[in-house]
């Protein structure tokens, strides 16, 4: 990949018609030096061929093998030489046998390459070399044989993990060469400091590799790579000594590197000696030559406020940017404002006191002050509260410092990157727009005051502070930390405008820091400065805790009880202790509650858990030990977590950039830690290994997460070429567990439950709420997570942890993240309530009684079923009987009405038998009153017969009888005198 330089050099001699030239060496390592017309036969008579030098010949630094007498001669004034070695320092253009190319690694649907690459390259910057911003792949590639064995070592800036930076070495067969982590993974930098890089190379062709690909999953710009002082040693020898590049010189002769030339001097051609003149401006540090003065302008000038005078005064006054390069006697040209008003001072900081010559000068160790009064101490029973509160600027605090850097140039070297204007202090006009303006705060360490020096809490000290940016481009603001001065990293970073707000960040170690605020207001890098009116306002600053630090007011403290000698001495309570406020000793704080961390004072200093949760012995924080109970309609399910106690991991995607790289994003989910301790950790692994030589405390502070909740974002191996997964961008989003219940609302959290299928079952979801106390730019409250757990029997013990559909990243905005995880083991303990008993037949004088669990079984462990029972049981239940004996009643008095009404009707029988047989033959009906009783009359007696018929023979008579109705001949006037 790439072209590469031949080991036959063309070397020219001082004759016009012809050059000399080695051939290839043989195998014994020796050649010829042949000399060649320039053009073919216009020439004659050419030197004879006469043997060179030994292959692995060369020259040391400063000296070029001439070739007319092979021998080494030392380089001119104004040039330089390696000897055996060559050299990359000017890129204002790419140098010949360097190649950038952009590949991209993740095919298309297809299998075809993305073309959204083809713009993207390595961009040369005049002094250094910038890396593509994007997610390409971009390689710079440079091919060198080497005679004998050599090295190459480089000068870069690596400030940004969201690129990945490698550097490897191939042979001629496009063979990698072997090689340590340390020296393929390219170590970070911090913001505008350059390290150096040194790899021993092999001889023989050597195919060299600058890699980088962009990680952009957040859309937020990352930093470039940036190269320069590109040296290679071990090439056979040099045939010419390099002129040093314009801006650059080297005074003696013999020198092996040029030095930029001092400020206000101009190395130039002798041409421009000739047009220098009173328009035009001395040149900055290493400049080729002058420019011309441009009419002076509003950004030209910036504004200070003076230090306070003996009387307590100061005014605003203006300077112009230096080195002045604007012309103010020109038309259009601007002048310099006048110096303001004198006006009052403004107070000294908390923890300061003002002398008489205006000077503020820290309070004495056991006093405070608020700033505007003297220094007092502390009452009996109450300490100063150490640490630092900057909000007034009238000069920077002695623990503070300023500086300007560009990576390009030293204009701004000698300039103060920051401001005091009296109530804030603000970024300075810097010489370029892209320069870094710098202030710094050291802070020793951090000694928690006696009242809070028992606590077990995480937090030693916070650093909280308030600012404002207002820029036209893309201006950028860092936040970062330097621990025990090993590593700077980013905390923090707002681009563009932001309104004025507040940031906190929280020490979760003692240690020695670095605070460092970085402002740039562009990253493009301009000769003129455009946007000199962007700026960020700082106005206050304050850290708490902080070892030999000021007070500026006094907490109350315990006290030793009245018998000890040294009664009124202040005393550390023991964890988990609060001060009362009626006798300032310490009172242990009650079951369930928790200390805030930095507020030890009174009964409310011990905060109540969440619901759901339990406070440790030292009560230090509120955990949940995987139990949990609800109670609901009278009944109360009590459920058992500890199945899901365990770290499990959640990986979602995979997922594309704008230009189509894949990625994953992988959480580590620990529900209830251990005891409160979090386990879930997340790892920058590139990062580690470029930082495997720093102390194992700096890479665990910067590297790792630890949490309840904790994110990272996976860049597949097979998906960038690189030989292993990358994992970068890791994140606490719960480092505090808040509490656990079934409502969808805790502290301000929503859980929103419609962002998951609805819950089928009877059992209640249970919702965990987590927090990030850690605010970012785009969350003040920091972020929070909320994981609910379902009882879903279908799933396994682990069950299976999902993100809602309408949020694939597990965040809808960003902020509040949300997780389901259905178990089976989510269900809660077996109670009598969930099984039914069904009795079997009476057998044998013996019935037995079973018990199943109700469909579906929403339980699990808790309760077993009873085991199956018997009772002795009667054959002919108590019921039978009662029904048989009924029954029986029932049949008696149904025969009974039975005999009652048959012997009524054969009364009325024999009545109408008789009626009928008085009939005359023709059927004529007796008159009416031969058969009606007469008044007073009794009925007669029953009718006795002779001899009983037979019931079949009732019927047979019944049945030939005949009605008297039915005679045709029958009289009308009969008929009606019958009835």
């Amino acid at each position: 990949s790439g072209a590469f330089c031949s080991s036959r050099l063309i070397l020219f001699s001082l004759s016009t018609d012809y050059y000399y030239e080695y051939t290839e060496c043989d195998s014994a390592g020796s050649r010829w030096r042949v000399a060649i017309p320039h053009n073919l036969g216009t020439c004659s008579a050419l030197p004879t061929p006469t043997r060179g030098t030994d292959c692995s010949f060369s020259c040391a630094a400063g000296e070029f093998l001439e070739m007319s007498t092979q021998q080494c001669t030392p380089c001119a004034a104004g040039s330089y030489s390696l000897g055996s070695g060559v050299r990359f320092d000017q890129w204002d253009t790419i140098p010949a046998g360097f190649t950038s190319l952009a590949t991209y690694m993740d095919p298309g649907p297809s299998g075809e390459e993305s073309q959204a690459c083809n713009s993207s390259s390595w961009t040369p910057q005049g002094v250094y070399l910038e890396s593509s911003r994007d997610e390409c792949t971009v390689s710079l590639v440079y091919a060198v044989h080497l005679e004998k064995q050599g090295s190459v070592s480089f000068s870069y800036q690596y400030p940004d993990n969201n690129i990945f930076l490698e550097f490897y070495v191939q042979n001629e067969q496009c063979q990698e060469m072997a090689q340590t982590d340390d020296q393929k993974w390219i170590k970070l930098t911090t913001n505008g400091e350059w390290d150096t890089h040194t790899v021993n190379l092999k001889s023989g062709t050597n195919i060299l590799y600058w890699r980088t690909t962009g990680v952009l999953v957040g859309g937020k710009m990352v930093k470039p790579v940036l190269l320069r002082n590109i040296q290679i040693e071990g090439v056979a020898y040099t045939s010419e000594c390099f002129p040093c590049r314009p801006g650059w010189f080297s005074s003696a002769p013999g020198s092996s590197s040029c030095q930029p030339c001092p400020r206000n001097t101009s190395r130039y051609q002798l041409k421009y000696l000739l047009s220098l003149s009173l328009s035009l401006f001395p040149s900055d540090e290493g400049w080729s030559q002058c420019k011309e003065r441009p009419p002076c302008s509003e950004k030209d000038y910036f504004q200070i406020h003076t230090a306070c005078d003996s009387e307590g005064k100061t005014q605003v006054m203006y300077r112009w940017v230096e080195p002045r390069i604007c012309e103010e006697n020109v038309t259009g040209a601007v002048a310099l404002p006048p110096t303001g008003e004198r006006e009052a001072c403004p107070p000294c900081n908390p923890g300061y006191y003002n002398t008489n010559d205006s000077t503020c000068f820290p309070c004495p160790p056991g006093t405070h002050s608020d700033g505007t009064s003297v220094c007092e101490e502390c009452p009996a029973g109450t300490e100063p509260v150490l640490g630092y509160e900057y909000k007034w600027w009238n000069v920077l605090p002695s623990n503070m410092k300023t500086s300007c850097f560009n990576v390009g140039n030293s204009k701004c070297d000698d300039m103060n990157g920051w401001e005091v204007a009296g109530d804030h202090i603000r970024s300075g006009a810097g010489g370029s727009d892209n320069d870094y303006l710098i202030l710094n705060l050291h802070v020793p360490g951090f000694k928690l005051p006696t009242s809070l020096a028992g606590m077990t809490g995480s937090e030693f000290g916070r650093i909280t502070f308030v600012f404002e940016t207002i820029c036209s481009a893309d201006c950028e603001l860092y936040f970062m930390m330097d621990v025990n001065r090993k590593s700077t990293t980013v905390v923090e970073s707002w681009e563009g405008s932001k309104e004025r707000q507040s940031y906190t960040h929280i020490m979760t170690r003692n240690a020695s820091v670095s605070y460092t605020w970085a402002f740039q207001r562009t990253n493009q890098a301009q000769d003129v400065r455009r946007y000199i009116s962007d700026v960020v306002i700082l106005y206050s600053v304050s850290v708490t805790n902080v070892q030999d630090g000021v007070a500026s007011a006094c907490r109350a403290c315990a006290l030793l009880s009245q018998s000890s000698q040294r009664s009124g001495s202040c005393i550390p309570c023991p964890a988990g202790f609060y001060i009362d406020r009626d006798t300032n000793r310490c009172q242990e704080c009650p079951p369930n509650t928790y200390l805030s961390g930095h507020h030890t004072y009174g009964e409310d200093a011990c905060l109540p858990c969440g619901p759901g949760s339990k406070s440790n012995k030292e009560h230090s924080r509120c955990y949940s030990d995987c139990s949990f109970s609800h109670t609901e309609n009278n009944r109360t399910l009590t459920f058992d977590l500890s199945s899901l106690s365990t770290v499990a991991s959640l990986t979602i995607g995979p997922s594309f950039t704008s230009k189509g790289t894949k990625y994953l994003h992988v959480f580590n989910v620990s529900l209830c830690g251990h005891q409160g301790k979090m386990a879930a950790v997340c790892t920058d692994n590139v990062t580690d290994i470029a930082n495997k030589d720093m102390g194992s405390d700096s890479t665990q502070f910067v590297n790792s997460v630890d949490s309840f909740i904790c994110q990272s974002t996976i860049i597949p191996a097979d998906g960038r070429g690189f030989r292993m997964a990358l994992a970068s961008q890791s994140i606490s989003l719960a480092d505090t567990f808040v509490g656990a219940t079934v409502d969808s609302d805790l502290d301000g959290i929503n859980a929103r439950p419609e962002l998951f299928s609805d819950n089928s079952k009877s059992i209640p979801d249970i919702n965990f709420f987590y927090r990030s106390t850690q605010a970012t730019g785009s969350c003040q409250r920091g972020r929070s997570a909320v994981m609910t757990i379902r009882c879903n029997p279908e799933k396994t013990d682990r069950g299976q942890l999902t993100v809602p559909s309408a949020c694939p990243a597990g965040t809808c905005d960003g902020c509040t993240f949300h997780f389901l995880w259905e178990s089976g083991s989510a269900c809660p303990r077996c109670t009598q309530d969930d099984y039914h008993q069904i009795e079997g037949a009476c057998k044998g004088g013996a019935q037995e009684t079973l018990s199943v669990w109700n469909e579906p079984k929403l339980c699990i462990k808790g309760m077993s079923l009873p085991a199956k029972s018997s009772a002795p049981c009667e054959a002919i239940a108590l019921w039978l009987k009662a029904g048989v004996g009924g029954g029986a009643f029932l049949a008696v008095l149904l025969v009974s009405l039975t005999c009652y009404f048959w012997k009524k009707n054969k009364r009325l029988e024999y009545k109408y038998s008789r009626l009928v047989m008085s009939a005359n033959k023709d059927c004529e009906l007796p008159v009416a009153d031969s058969c009606a009783l007469a008044e007073g009359e009794e009925p007669e007696d029953d009718v006795v017969y002779s001899h009983k018929p037979s019931l079949l023979g009732k019927l047979r008579a019944i049945a030939n009888k005949v009605s008297p109705w039915s005679c045709d001949l029958l009289d009308s006037n009969k008929v009606q005198n019958v009835h």
